[in-house]
C-alpha cells in the first residue's frame, strides 16, 4: 500500500526533518521542530514519536527512490541514457538519501515490506545492467548484482561527500557517471 501524494510544502518539511536529524541524531522532537521552522504541532502531522518518525522517512525515502527508478524507465532507455537518468534521479533525493544511509540497519531488510520494497529495487537495477551486458555496454565479467551494488556505494558515498562539503553538487552526476564507467563499462563500450 502507497501513501497518498505530498504537497510540495510537505515534501519540504520531510526533507529538512531527514536532514535535521542526520545533523542532530540525538535531537528532541521539539529541538528537530525548532530547527527546521515548523511548530511542534506541525511535525506532529507526521508522527508522535521519534520512531514513528525514522519509520516514516524510510518510507517516504524509499518510495521516492522507488519513483526515481521508475522514472528512469530503465527498461526502455539507451543503457548509457538510462543510467544517466538513474543517477541524476537518485540525487535528486540526497536528503532523504542521507537520512537512510544514517539510520539503515541491518535488520531493515528484516522487515518484509521493507524487503519486497528493496528487493524489487534491485531486481530491475540488475536486469538493467544484464541488458547493457549483452548488449556490450558494460563488462560481461562482472555480476549483474555486482554491479548494481557498486553503483549503489558509489552513490551513497558521494552523496554523503556532498552533504558534508567535501564535494561540490553540480559535479556530483557526471564525477559518479564517469568513476562507474570507468570500471564498468565493457573495452568495446567505450
Amino acid at each position: 500500500m502507497t501513501s497518498p501524494p505530498l504537497n510540495a510544502e510537505d515534501e519540504r518539511v520531510l526533507a529538512a526533518l531527514a536532514l535535521a536529524m542526520v545533523d542532530k541524531p540525538r535531537a528532541t522532537l521539539q529541538e528537530l521542530a525548532q530547527a527546521i521552522g515548523v511548530s511542534k504541532a506541525t511535525l506532529y502531522r507526521f508522527s508522535r514519536t521519534r520512531e514513528e518518525l525514522v519509520d516514516r522517512l524510510m518510507a517516504h525515502g524509499a518510495q521516492l527512490m522507488n519513483r526515481a527508478l521508475a522514472e528512469a524507465e530503465l527498461d526502455k532507455a539507451p543503457a548509457a541514457e538510462g543510467l544517466r537518468r538513474f543517477i541524476e534521479g537518485q540525487l535528486r533525493h540526497s536528503e532523504l538519501a542521507a537520512f537512510m544511509i544514517y539510520y539503515w540497519k541491518p535488520d531493515t531488510l528484516q522487515n518484509a515490506r521493507a524487503a519486497a520494497t528493496w528487493t524489487v529495487y534491485f531486481e530491475v537495477l540488475d536486469a538493467f545492467f544484464l541488458r547493457g551486458q549483452r548488449e556490450g555496454v558494460f563488462r560481461i565479467e562482472i555480476a549483474a548484482a555486482v554491479l548494481s551494488e557498486s553503483l549503489i556505494s558509489l552513490l551513497t558515498g558521494l552523496m554523503d561527500a556532498e552533504r558534508r562539503g567535501r564535494i561540490a553538487r553540480a559535479s556530483l552526476p557526471g564525477m559518479i557517471e564517469a568513476l562507474f564507467l570507468a570500471g564498468a563499462q565493457s573495452p568495446s563500450g567505450r
